[in-house]
């Protein structure tokens, strides 16, 4: 409760103005007393110093961390809309925080700013083809919530991130080739936009607009406090199969001509994999190590027309399971509780330097292989990082219109990732110099001109075209809508776009 964070605040006050500078504009004292009494009975602010301010700040990567002055926890739209109104009114900048997994270096330029705490609006209400979800909802809340009920939805493939924070963005997913991306599914979003109104929006209606902007470019228009999303019956008895090889590197030619070959002409809809390149001594102590991770729907042994191949190339270790959709965060290690979901105050730097692309070039990807053991050994630093190499099954993104959403990138097939993992910031140079040489051998392979990013995955540095898309009339159409619903760019700090004019 308000009342209760402000006890917090009077404990805490004499350590934060200690530890750092009060706000430009405005005292801890005017935020708690002027703030604090417009915000709803289950609202809470928090400063430094006290442990739910560091709950409410701790993250998944130190890299791109933004400088948080003070938390509010907020408890429904009306709290989020007046937050909003009292930093714009005292131009102190603002996030909103879920997951606390965006790891872009563009958010290192919030500034003893306000972190918007979404956490508590994490609502559920199931219709018989619709769900609304509170904006702070986690990806496994809304899986199993939905499970319960016999339905599914497309949604992020790790459990403890946002649901919207991936969608925003477009999000990918394991239903992606039955369903679309996530942001495909959206029906209504309730939006706290940067003056702080709240608006529902849909596609058809008058501010069809802004709704078009946060199917890909999201992040960049509001806040959303709610969403109603599209779902569907879970087929069958919901049951999936999952297979883990683990092979030595002199098979990454073979396995990644198997996997164009899987690909080729639209990849199987009920079958999907992703990949990693990592070191791994026990296995070889001196070469990197590849794991494929393969998915198939609906069966509880995977088709032998998928497995046989990948057995064919002698993996040094399987591990296969069984069971329903819901497990299979447990199976990928990217559930509540897994090493994927720790944060903390402090801990390693983690950036991704991504890529899509539509096929393998099997001499491309053997030289960022080399670059990547070459890197990994001159940095002993940089030994738990990955190059993670996705391919979920495509029919549903591209069966949408491309013109439709600001998502721009349905022709890709495969999403690739160096994720460059160092602790100490001396070392951030070398990290960045090193992500940025496997992304650029792999780009050179691709023979592509264009170089195009998932901006869920983005390390900052990127330019915007390949994040939002080359075409013109998209990047008019992007600048005109900042320019209308954002024109002092107070969502700023998530890959910006540019408003018209500026």
């Amino acid at each position: 409760m308000v009342m209760r964070s402000l006890k917090f605040w009077a404990s805490s006050l004499l350590y934060a103005t200690l530890l750092r500078e009060c706000h430009a504009q405005q005292s801890d004292a005017s935020i708690g007393s002027e703030l604090g009494r417009q915000l709803s009975s289950d609202a809470s602010i928090y400063f430094p110093g006290n442990d739910l301010f560091n709950n409410a700040t701790a993250r998944w990567s130190q890299y791109g961390k933004p400088n948080i002055s003070v938390v509010v926890e907020v408890a429904n739209k009306w709290d989020v809309a007046k937050t909003v109104k009292y930093a714009t009114k005292h131009d102190v900048p603002f996030i909103a925080i879920n997951g606390g997994h965006g790891n872009i270096e563009t958010l290192e330029n919030v500034h003893q700013g306000i972190e918007i705490w979404l956490h508590k609006l994490n609502s559920v209400d199931i219709a018989d083809d619709t769900a609304t979800f509170g904006g702070g909802i986690l990806s496994h809340q809304v899986i199993e919530s939905l499970w319960a009920a016999g339905k599914q939805t497309v949604t992020g493939v790790c459990d403890c991130t946002g649901f919207l924070g991936p969608a925003l963005g477009g999000g990918h997913g394991y239903l992606q080739g039955r369903h679309g991306l996530i942001a495909d599914n959206f029906v209504s979003l309730e939006v706290v936009t940067a003056d702080g109104k709240i608006r529902t929006v849909t596609r058809d209606g008058p501010e069809s607009d802004l709704f078009w902007a946060m199917q890909g470019a999201g992040h960049n228009f509001g806040i959303v406090t709610s969403v109603t999303q599209k779902i569907y019956d879970v087929p069958g008895n919901g049951v999936w199969s999952f297979v883990k090889h683990t092979y030595t590197q002199d098979k990454l030619e073979l396995l990644f001509q198997y996997l164009n070959i899987l690909g080729w002409n639209g990849q199987r809809v009920d079958v999907m994999y992703w990949a990693t390149i990592s070191r791994d001594a026990e296995i070889d102590p001196v070469n990197p190590i590849i794991d494929i991770f393969v998915l198939q729907e609906g069966v509880e042994t995977m088709d032998p027309t998928v497995s046989q191949s990948f057995l064919n190339f002698a993996p040094v270790k399987t591990v296969t399971h069984t069971g329903p959709y819901v497990d299979i965060s447990k199976w990928t290690e990217f559930n509540i509780g897994s090493r994927a979901c720790d944060k903390g105050d402090e801990g390693p730097q983690i950036v991704r330097f991504p890529l899509n692309l539509k096929s393998y070039n099997l001499e491309a990807l053997r030289s960022a292989f080399n670059a990547f053991a070459e890197e990994t050994v001159a940095h002993p630093d940089f030994e738990h990082s990955t190059i993670m190499l996705e391919g979920y099954s495509n029919q549903g993104v591209q069966a949408v219109d491309e013109a439709s959403t600001a998502y721009a990138h349905r022709a890709d097939t495969i999403l690739v990732s160096s994720v460059i993992i160092f602790e100490q910031e001396t070392d951030r140079p070398a990290a960045e110099t090193f992500g940025d040489r496997v992304r650029d051998i792999l780009h050179e392979g691709s023979g592509e001109a264009e170089k195009h990013v998932y901006v869920n995955y983005a390390s900052g540095d990127e330019p915007l075209e390949s994040m939002y898309g080359y075409e013109p009339w998209r990047q008019s159409k992007l600048s005109a809508l900042k320019r209308k619903y954002d024109p002092e760019n107070r969502f700023g700090f998530y890959a910006p776009i540019p408003a018209a004019g500026f």
